[in-house]
């Protein structure tokens, strides 16, 4: 149970990172610039606790589709983006596509 919440963390942490790296303007900012760095290297540390038992083609199929769907909340939350119809599709199948890997492929047993 430990490893999914490192996993969760992980996304969490990278998401942070990447809306601080927005922030960041190039690395011209210092606040945003260290929490971004700080960000990736505590998402980075959580994650490879993650691979210990978690296979690495589900972690990370959870990591990106995860993260694809948080960071773009967060953008349109924080940054003003826009998200049209196929954008919110394109997620959704992505996440579907995580879903289906988790219940339905043998990967994750082996």
């Amino acid at each position: 149970m430990h490893n999914w919440l490192f996993l969760l963390t992980a996304i969490v942490a990278e998401v942070i990172a990447t809306s601080a790296l927005k922030a960041s303007d190039g690395f011209t900012r210092l606040w945003p610039t260290l929490i971004a760095a700080v960000g990736y290297g505590i998402a980075l540390y959580l994650l490879s606790l993650t691979l210990r038992t978690i296979p690495v083609g589900i972690a990370y199929a959870i990591w990106s589709g995860l993260g694809v769907v948080l960071i773009t909340v967060a953008a349109w939350v924080w940054f003003g983006q826009k998200l049209d119809v196929p954008a919110i599709v394109g997620m959704a199948l992505i996440v579907t596509g995580v879903i289906i890997m988790n219940v339905f492929s043998r990967v994750a047993e082996l």
